[in-house]
């Protein structure tokens, strides 16, 4: 287990943890929260031991493997492929021996412990890892200098998650995924045996994931049992206590009611905006937990607006002349609340710079309201501000006859005070760089929204502020974005992006999952169909046979599959079994000599558990190469 004991730690002349204490027992998930600076970053270097506790103890079992995401990529030239099977250093050194070594014995005990460690399926979970983070076959095998900056990213993910660990720690896993790509990721972590440290901005990415979140407050750490939701609440119930969180909760309440009166108006027609009503609700009894918030801004609304205020007829929409939608027809009236849903790469993006008029339109009509007053945020407008220019700048230039006070108060609700408002841009991080960008549309009185991914680089307590802000926005809203507990409190309608067309989602977003694993399973059908078709287009193939001969192949391997699944399942509990008797042995207070009895039954029952799973694996293994044999004939 992992134990802090009246630790400090302090970073320049700024002390980030006094006297804490915390314990994270074996295959315990927690969730890391608190501002930024507040020291979630550098717990993560002290564990790894890159920096030492000023006083007290950081106890780490000395055996455990620890997997940690890099930042930077320096092995530009591998593969994909490759570069994600570097981060499995312990197959390295083997293959690596393997190459070097001629002695039959030697080599025999290589080929020993490469079967040890999985090493020859390796190739296959790399592949797996990739896929599962929206790398296509074609580019697992391209260089990683061919991607850009967020792909790598992902690199970097996927070669972490390939590293055999005990600890894994996660500092903003999700900030470069799309909505499936963390769907994809959930899943990975929910099934991941080791202990799991996790430092993320995505509140339903951690209410999938973990079971304690760890909250840096005032140079403590406060732990709670659950996933971010119910840290939330407790945390609310513990601030009401305090009469400044009391008078902020009265005045939230007053802009909620208001805005729920206004909007159950027309909320009787959508189940959608019936669930938003209630997400509201809740919200409005959570108010107190973000009571400290150093943000809290509104959209200033145009004065005039436009029936029907943008719409597509009949559009192609894409880059140059390659068509990726087609037959597209979209009308956005005031008030629409539009979330686009799809796969990677299906044209979410590409529908929204046609609208903001960063892409012209291939085919079809596009009709613009008289008094349309686009707002547009994409990632690529952080690189557009000028980096020489303060944020009080910024604003001067669009607003240059208006008082410089009401700017800096303005710019206040965007947590850039003080001296801060007079500092270039080419010093801010990621996340302030978001914040005057949102800032700058939010100023300029839009009727229309249109964001693709806005959350990326932004704190919990900024996109709480945000989604508050969309709740009260009267204008139009059209929203990209893999942050659900936005997409949830914010929008009434999706709005599904793939093959090629735009289609209505009339569904919840829950059920957007199923969709996903649905399409996913029907193109991987589709492309081994089409790698399946034989080279020489002039040869006829008798399809009726062919799909008799497939059906016939797995038919024979129906029962080996079935094996495998159910020795897998016989595995997991097992290894499920034996991290709750481990887990019970953690506790210090079993080791005595009252409890001797009990920790007499626990050991034996460790050993019993430890030689079922060496067990199953073992069979596991057999059936997997006697599969794999049928499979090559």
């Amino acid at each position: 287990m992992i134990r802090l004991i009246s630790l400090s730690l302090q970073r320049g002349p700024q002390r980030l943890l006094d006297q804490v204490e915390l314990t994270v027992h074996p295959g315990q998930k927690m969730g890391l929260v608190g501002a930024n600076g507040a020291g979630k970053s550098s717990l993560f270097a002290l564990l790894q031991g890159q920096l030492q506790a000023d006083t007290g103890e950081c106890q780490i079992p000395s055996s455990w493997r620890i997997a940690h995401m890099q930042q930077e990529i320096v092995a530009l030239q591998r593969s994909a492929l490759d570069y994600v099977l570097d981060g499995h250093t312990e197959l390295r050194r083997l293959q690596q021996q393997l190459e070097h070594t001629q002695e039959g014995t030697a080599v025999g005990l290589l080929h020993a412990q490469l079967d040890a460690i999985d090493g020859y399926t390796a190739d296959t979970r790399a592949r797996k890892l990739l896929a599962g983070l929206g790398f296509s076959a074609a580019e697992m095998d391209q260089q990683v200098q061919s991607f850009s900056g967020g792909w790598r990213m992902r690199l970097n993910l996927a070669q972490t998650l390939m590293c055999p660990s005990d600890l894994l720690l996660l500092d903003e896993p999700t900030n470069h995924l799309d909505l499936d790509a963390i769907l994809w990721l959930e899943g990975w972590l929910q099934s991941y045996p080791g202990t799991l440290l996790l430092i993320s901005h995505d509140r339903d990415f951690m209410d999938a994931v973990v079971d304690h979140i760890v909250h840096f407050e005032r140079q403590k750490l406060v732990l709670y049992r659950g996933g971010y939701s119910a840290f939330e609440r407790a945390r609310a119930e513990r601030m009401l206590q305090h009469q400044q969180a009391f008078e902020k909760q009265q005045t939230e309440r007053a802009h909620m009611q208001d805005f729920i009166r206004r909007f159950k108006a027309k909320a009787s027609k959508a189940r959608q905006a019936q669930s938003r009503v209630k997400a509201l609700e809740r919200m409005q009894e959570l108010a107190p937990a973000h009571f400290d918030s150093p943000f809290n801004f509104s959209f200033r609304e145009a004065d005039k607006i436009s029936t029907p205020l943008l719409s597509l007829r009949d559009a192609s929409l894409g880059h140059g002349e390659q068509a990726i939608l087609k037959h597209v027809s979209l009308q956005l009236m005031p008030g629409a609340r539009i979330a686009l849903l799809g796969p990677n790469g299906a044209g979410k993006s590409t529908l929204i710079k046609t609208l903001a008029q960063e892409l012209t339109l291939l085919a079809g009509e596009q009709n613009r309201g008289e008094n349309l007053a686009i707002g547009y945020f994409a990632q690529h407008q952080l690189d557009a501000l000028d980096i020489q220019a303060s944020p009080l700048l910024h604003l001067q230039r669009i607003a240059p006859t208006e008082r410089e006070q009401k700017l800096r108060d303005f710019l206040g609700g965007f947590d850039f005070r003080g001296d801060r408002c007079d500092e270039p841009v080419e010093n801010f991080s990621g996340g302030e760089k978001a914040r005057l960008a949102l800032a700058l549309i939010a100023w300029q009185n839009p009727n229309l929204l249109l964001m693709d991914e806005p959350t990326n680089h932004l704190d919990l307590e900024m996109r709480h502020a945000l989604t508050q802000a969309l709740q009260h926005f009267s204008g139009a809203v059209l929203l990209v974005s893999h942050d659900r507990h936005l997409l949830k409190n914010t929008v009434d309608d999706f709005y599904l992006v793939a093959n090629g067309e735009l289609t209505e989602f009339d569904a919840e977003l829950d059920e957007y999952s199923r969709w996903l694993q649905e399409y996913r399973a029907s193109s991987s059908s589709s492309s081994s169909s089409d790698e399946a078709e034989p080279v020489n287009v002039g040869d006829k193939v008798d399809r009726k046979a062919q799909r008799q001969a497939e059906a016939e192949v797995r038919k024979q391997l129906a029962p080996y599959r079935k094996r495998v699944e159910k020795l897998e399942e016989e595995l997991s509990k097992a290894q499920q079994q034996l991290a709750e008797i481990e887990l019970q042995l953690a506790d210090n207070e079993l080791y005595s000599s009252e409890q001797r009895e009990v920790l007499k039954q626990l050991l034996a029952k460790q050993v019993k558990f430890k030689q079922q799973v060496d067990d199953i694996e073992n069979q596991w293994l057999e059936s997997m190469e006697q599969l794999e044999q049928l499979q090559l004939h």
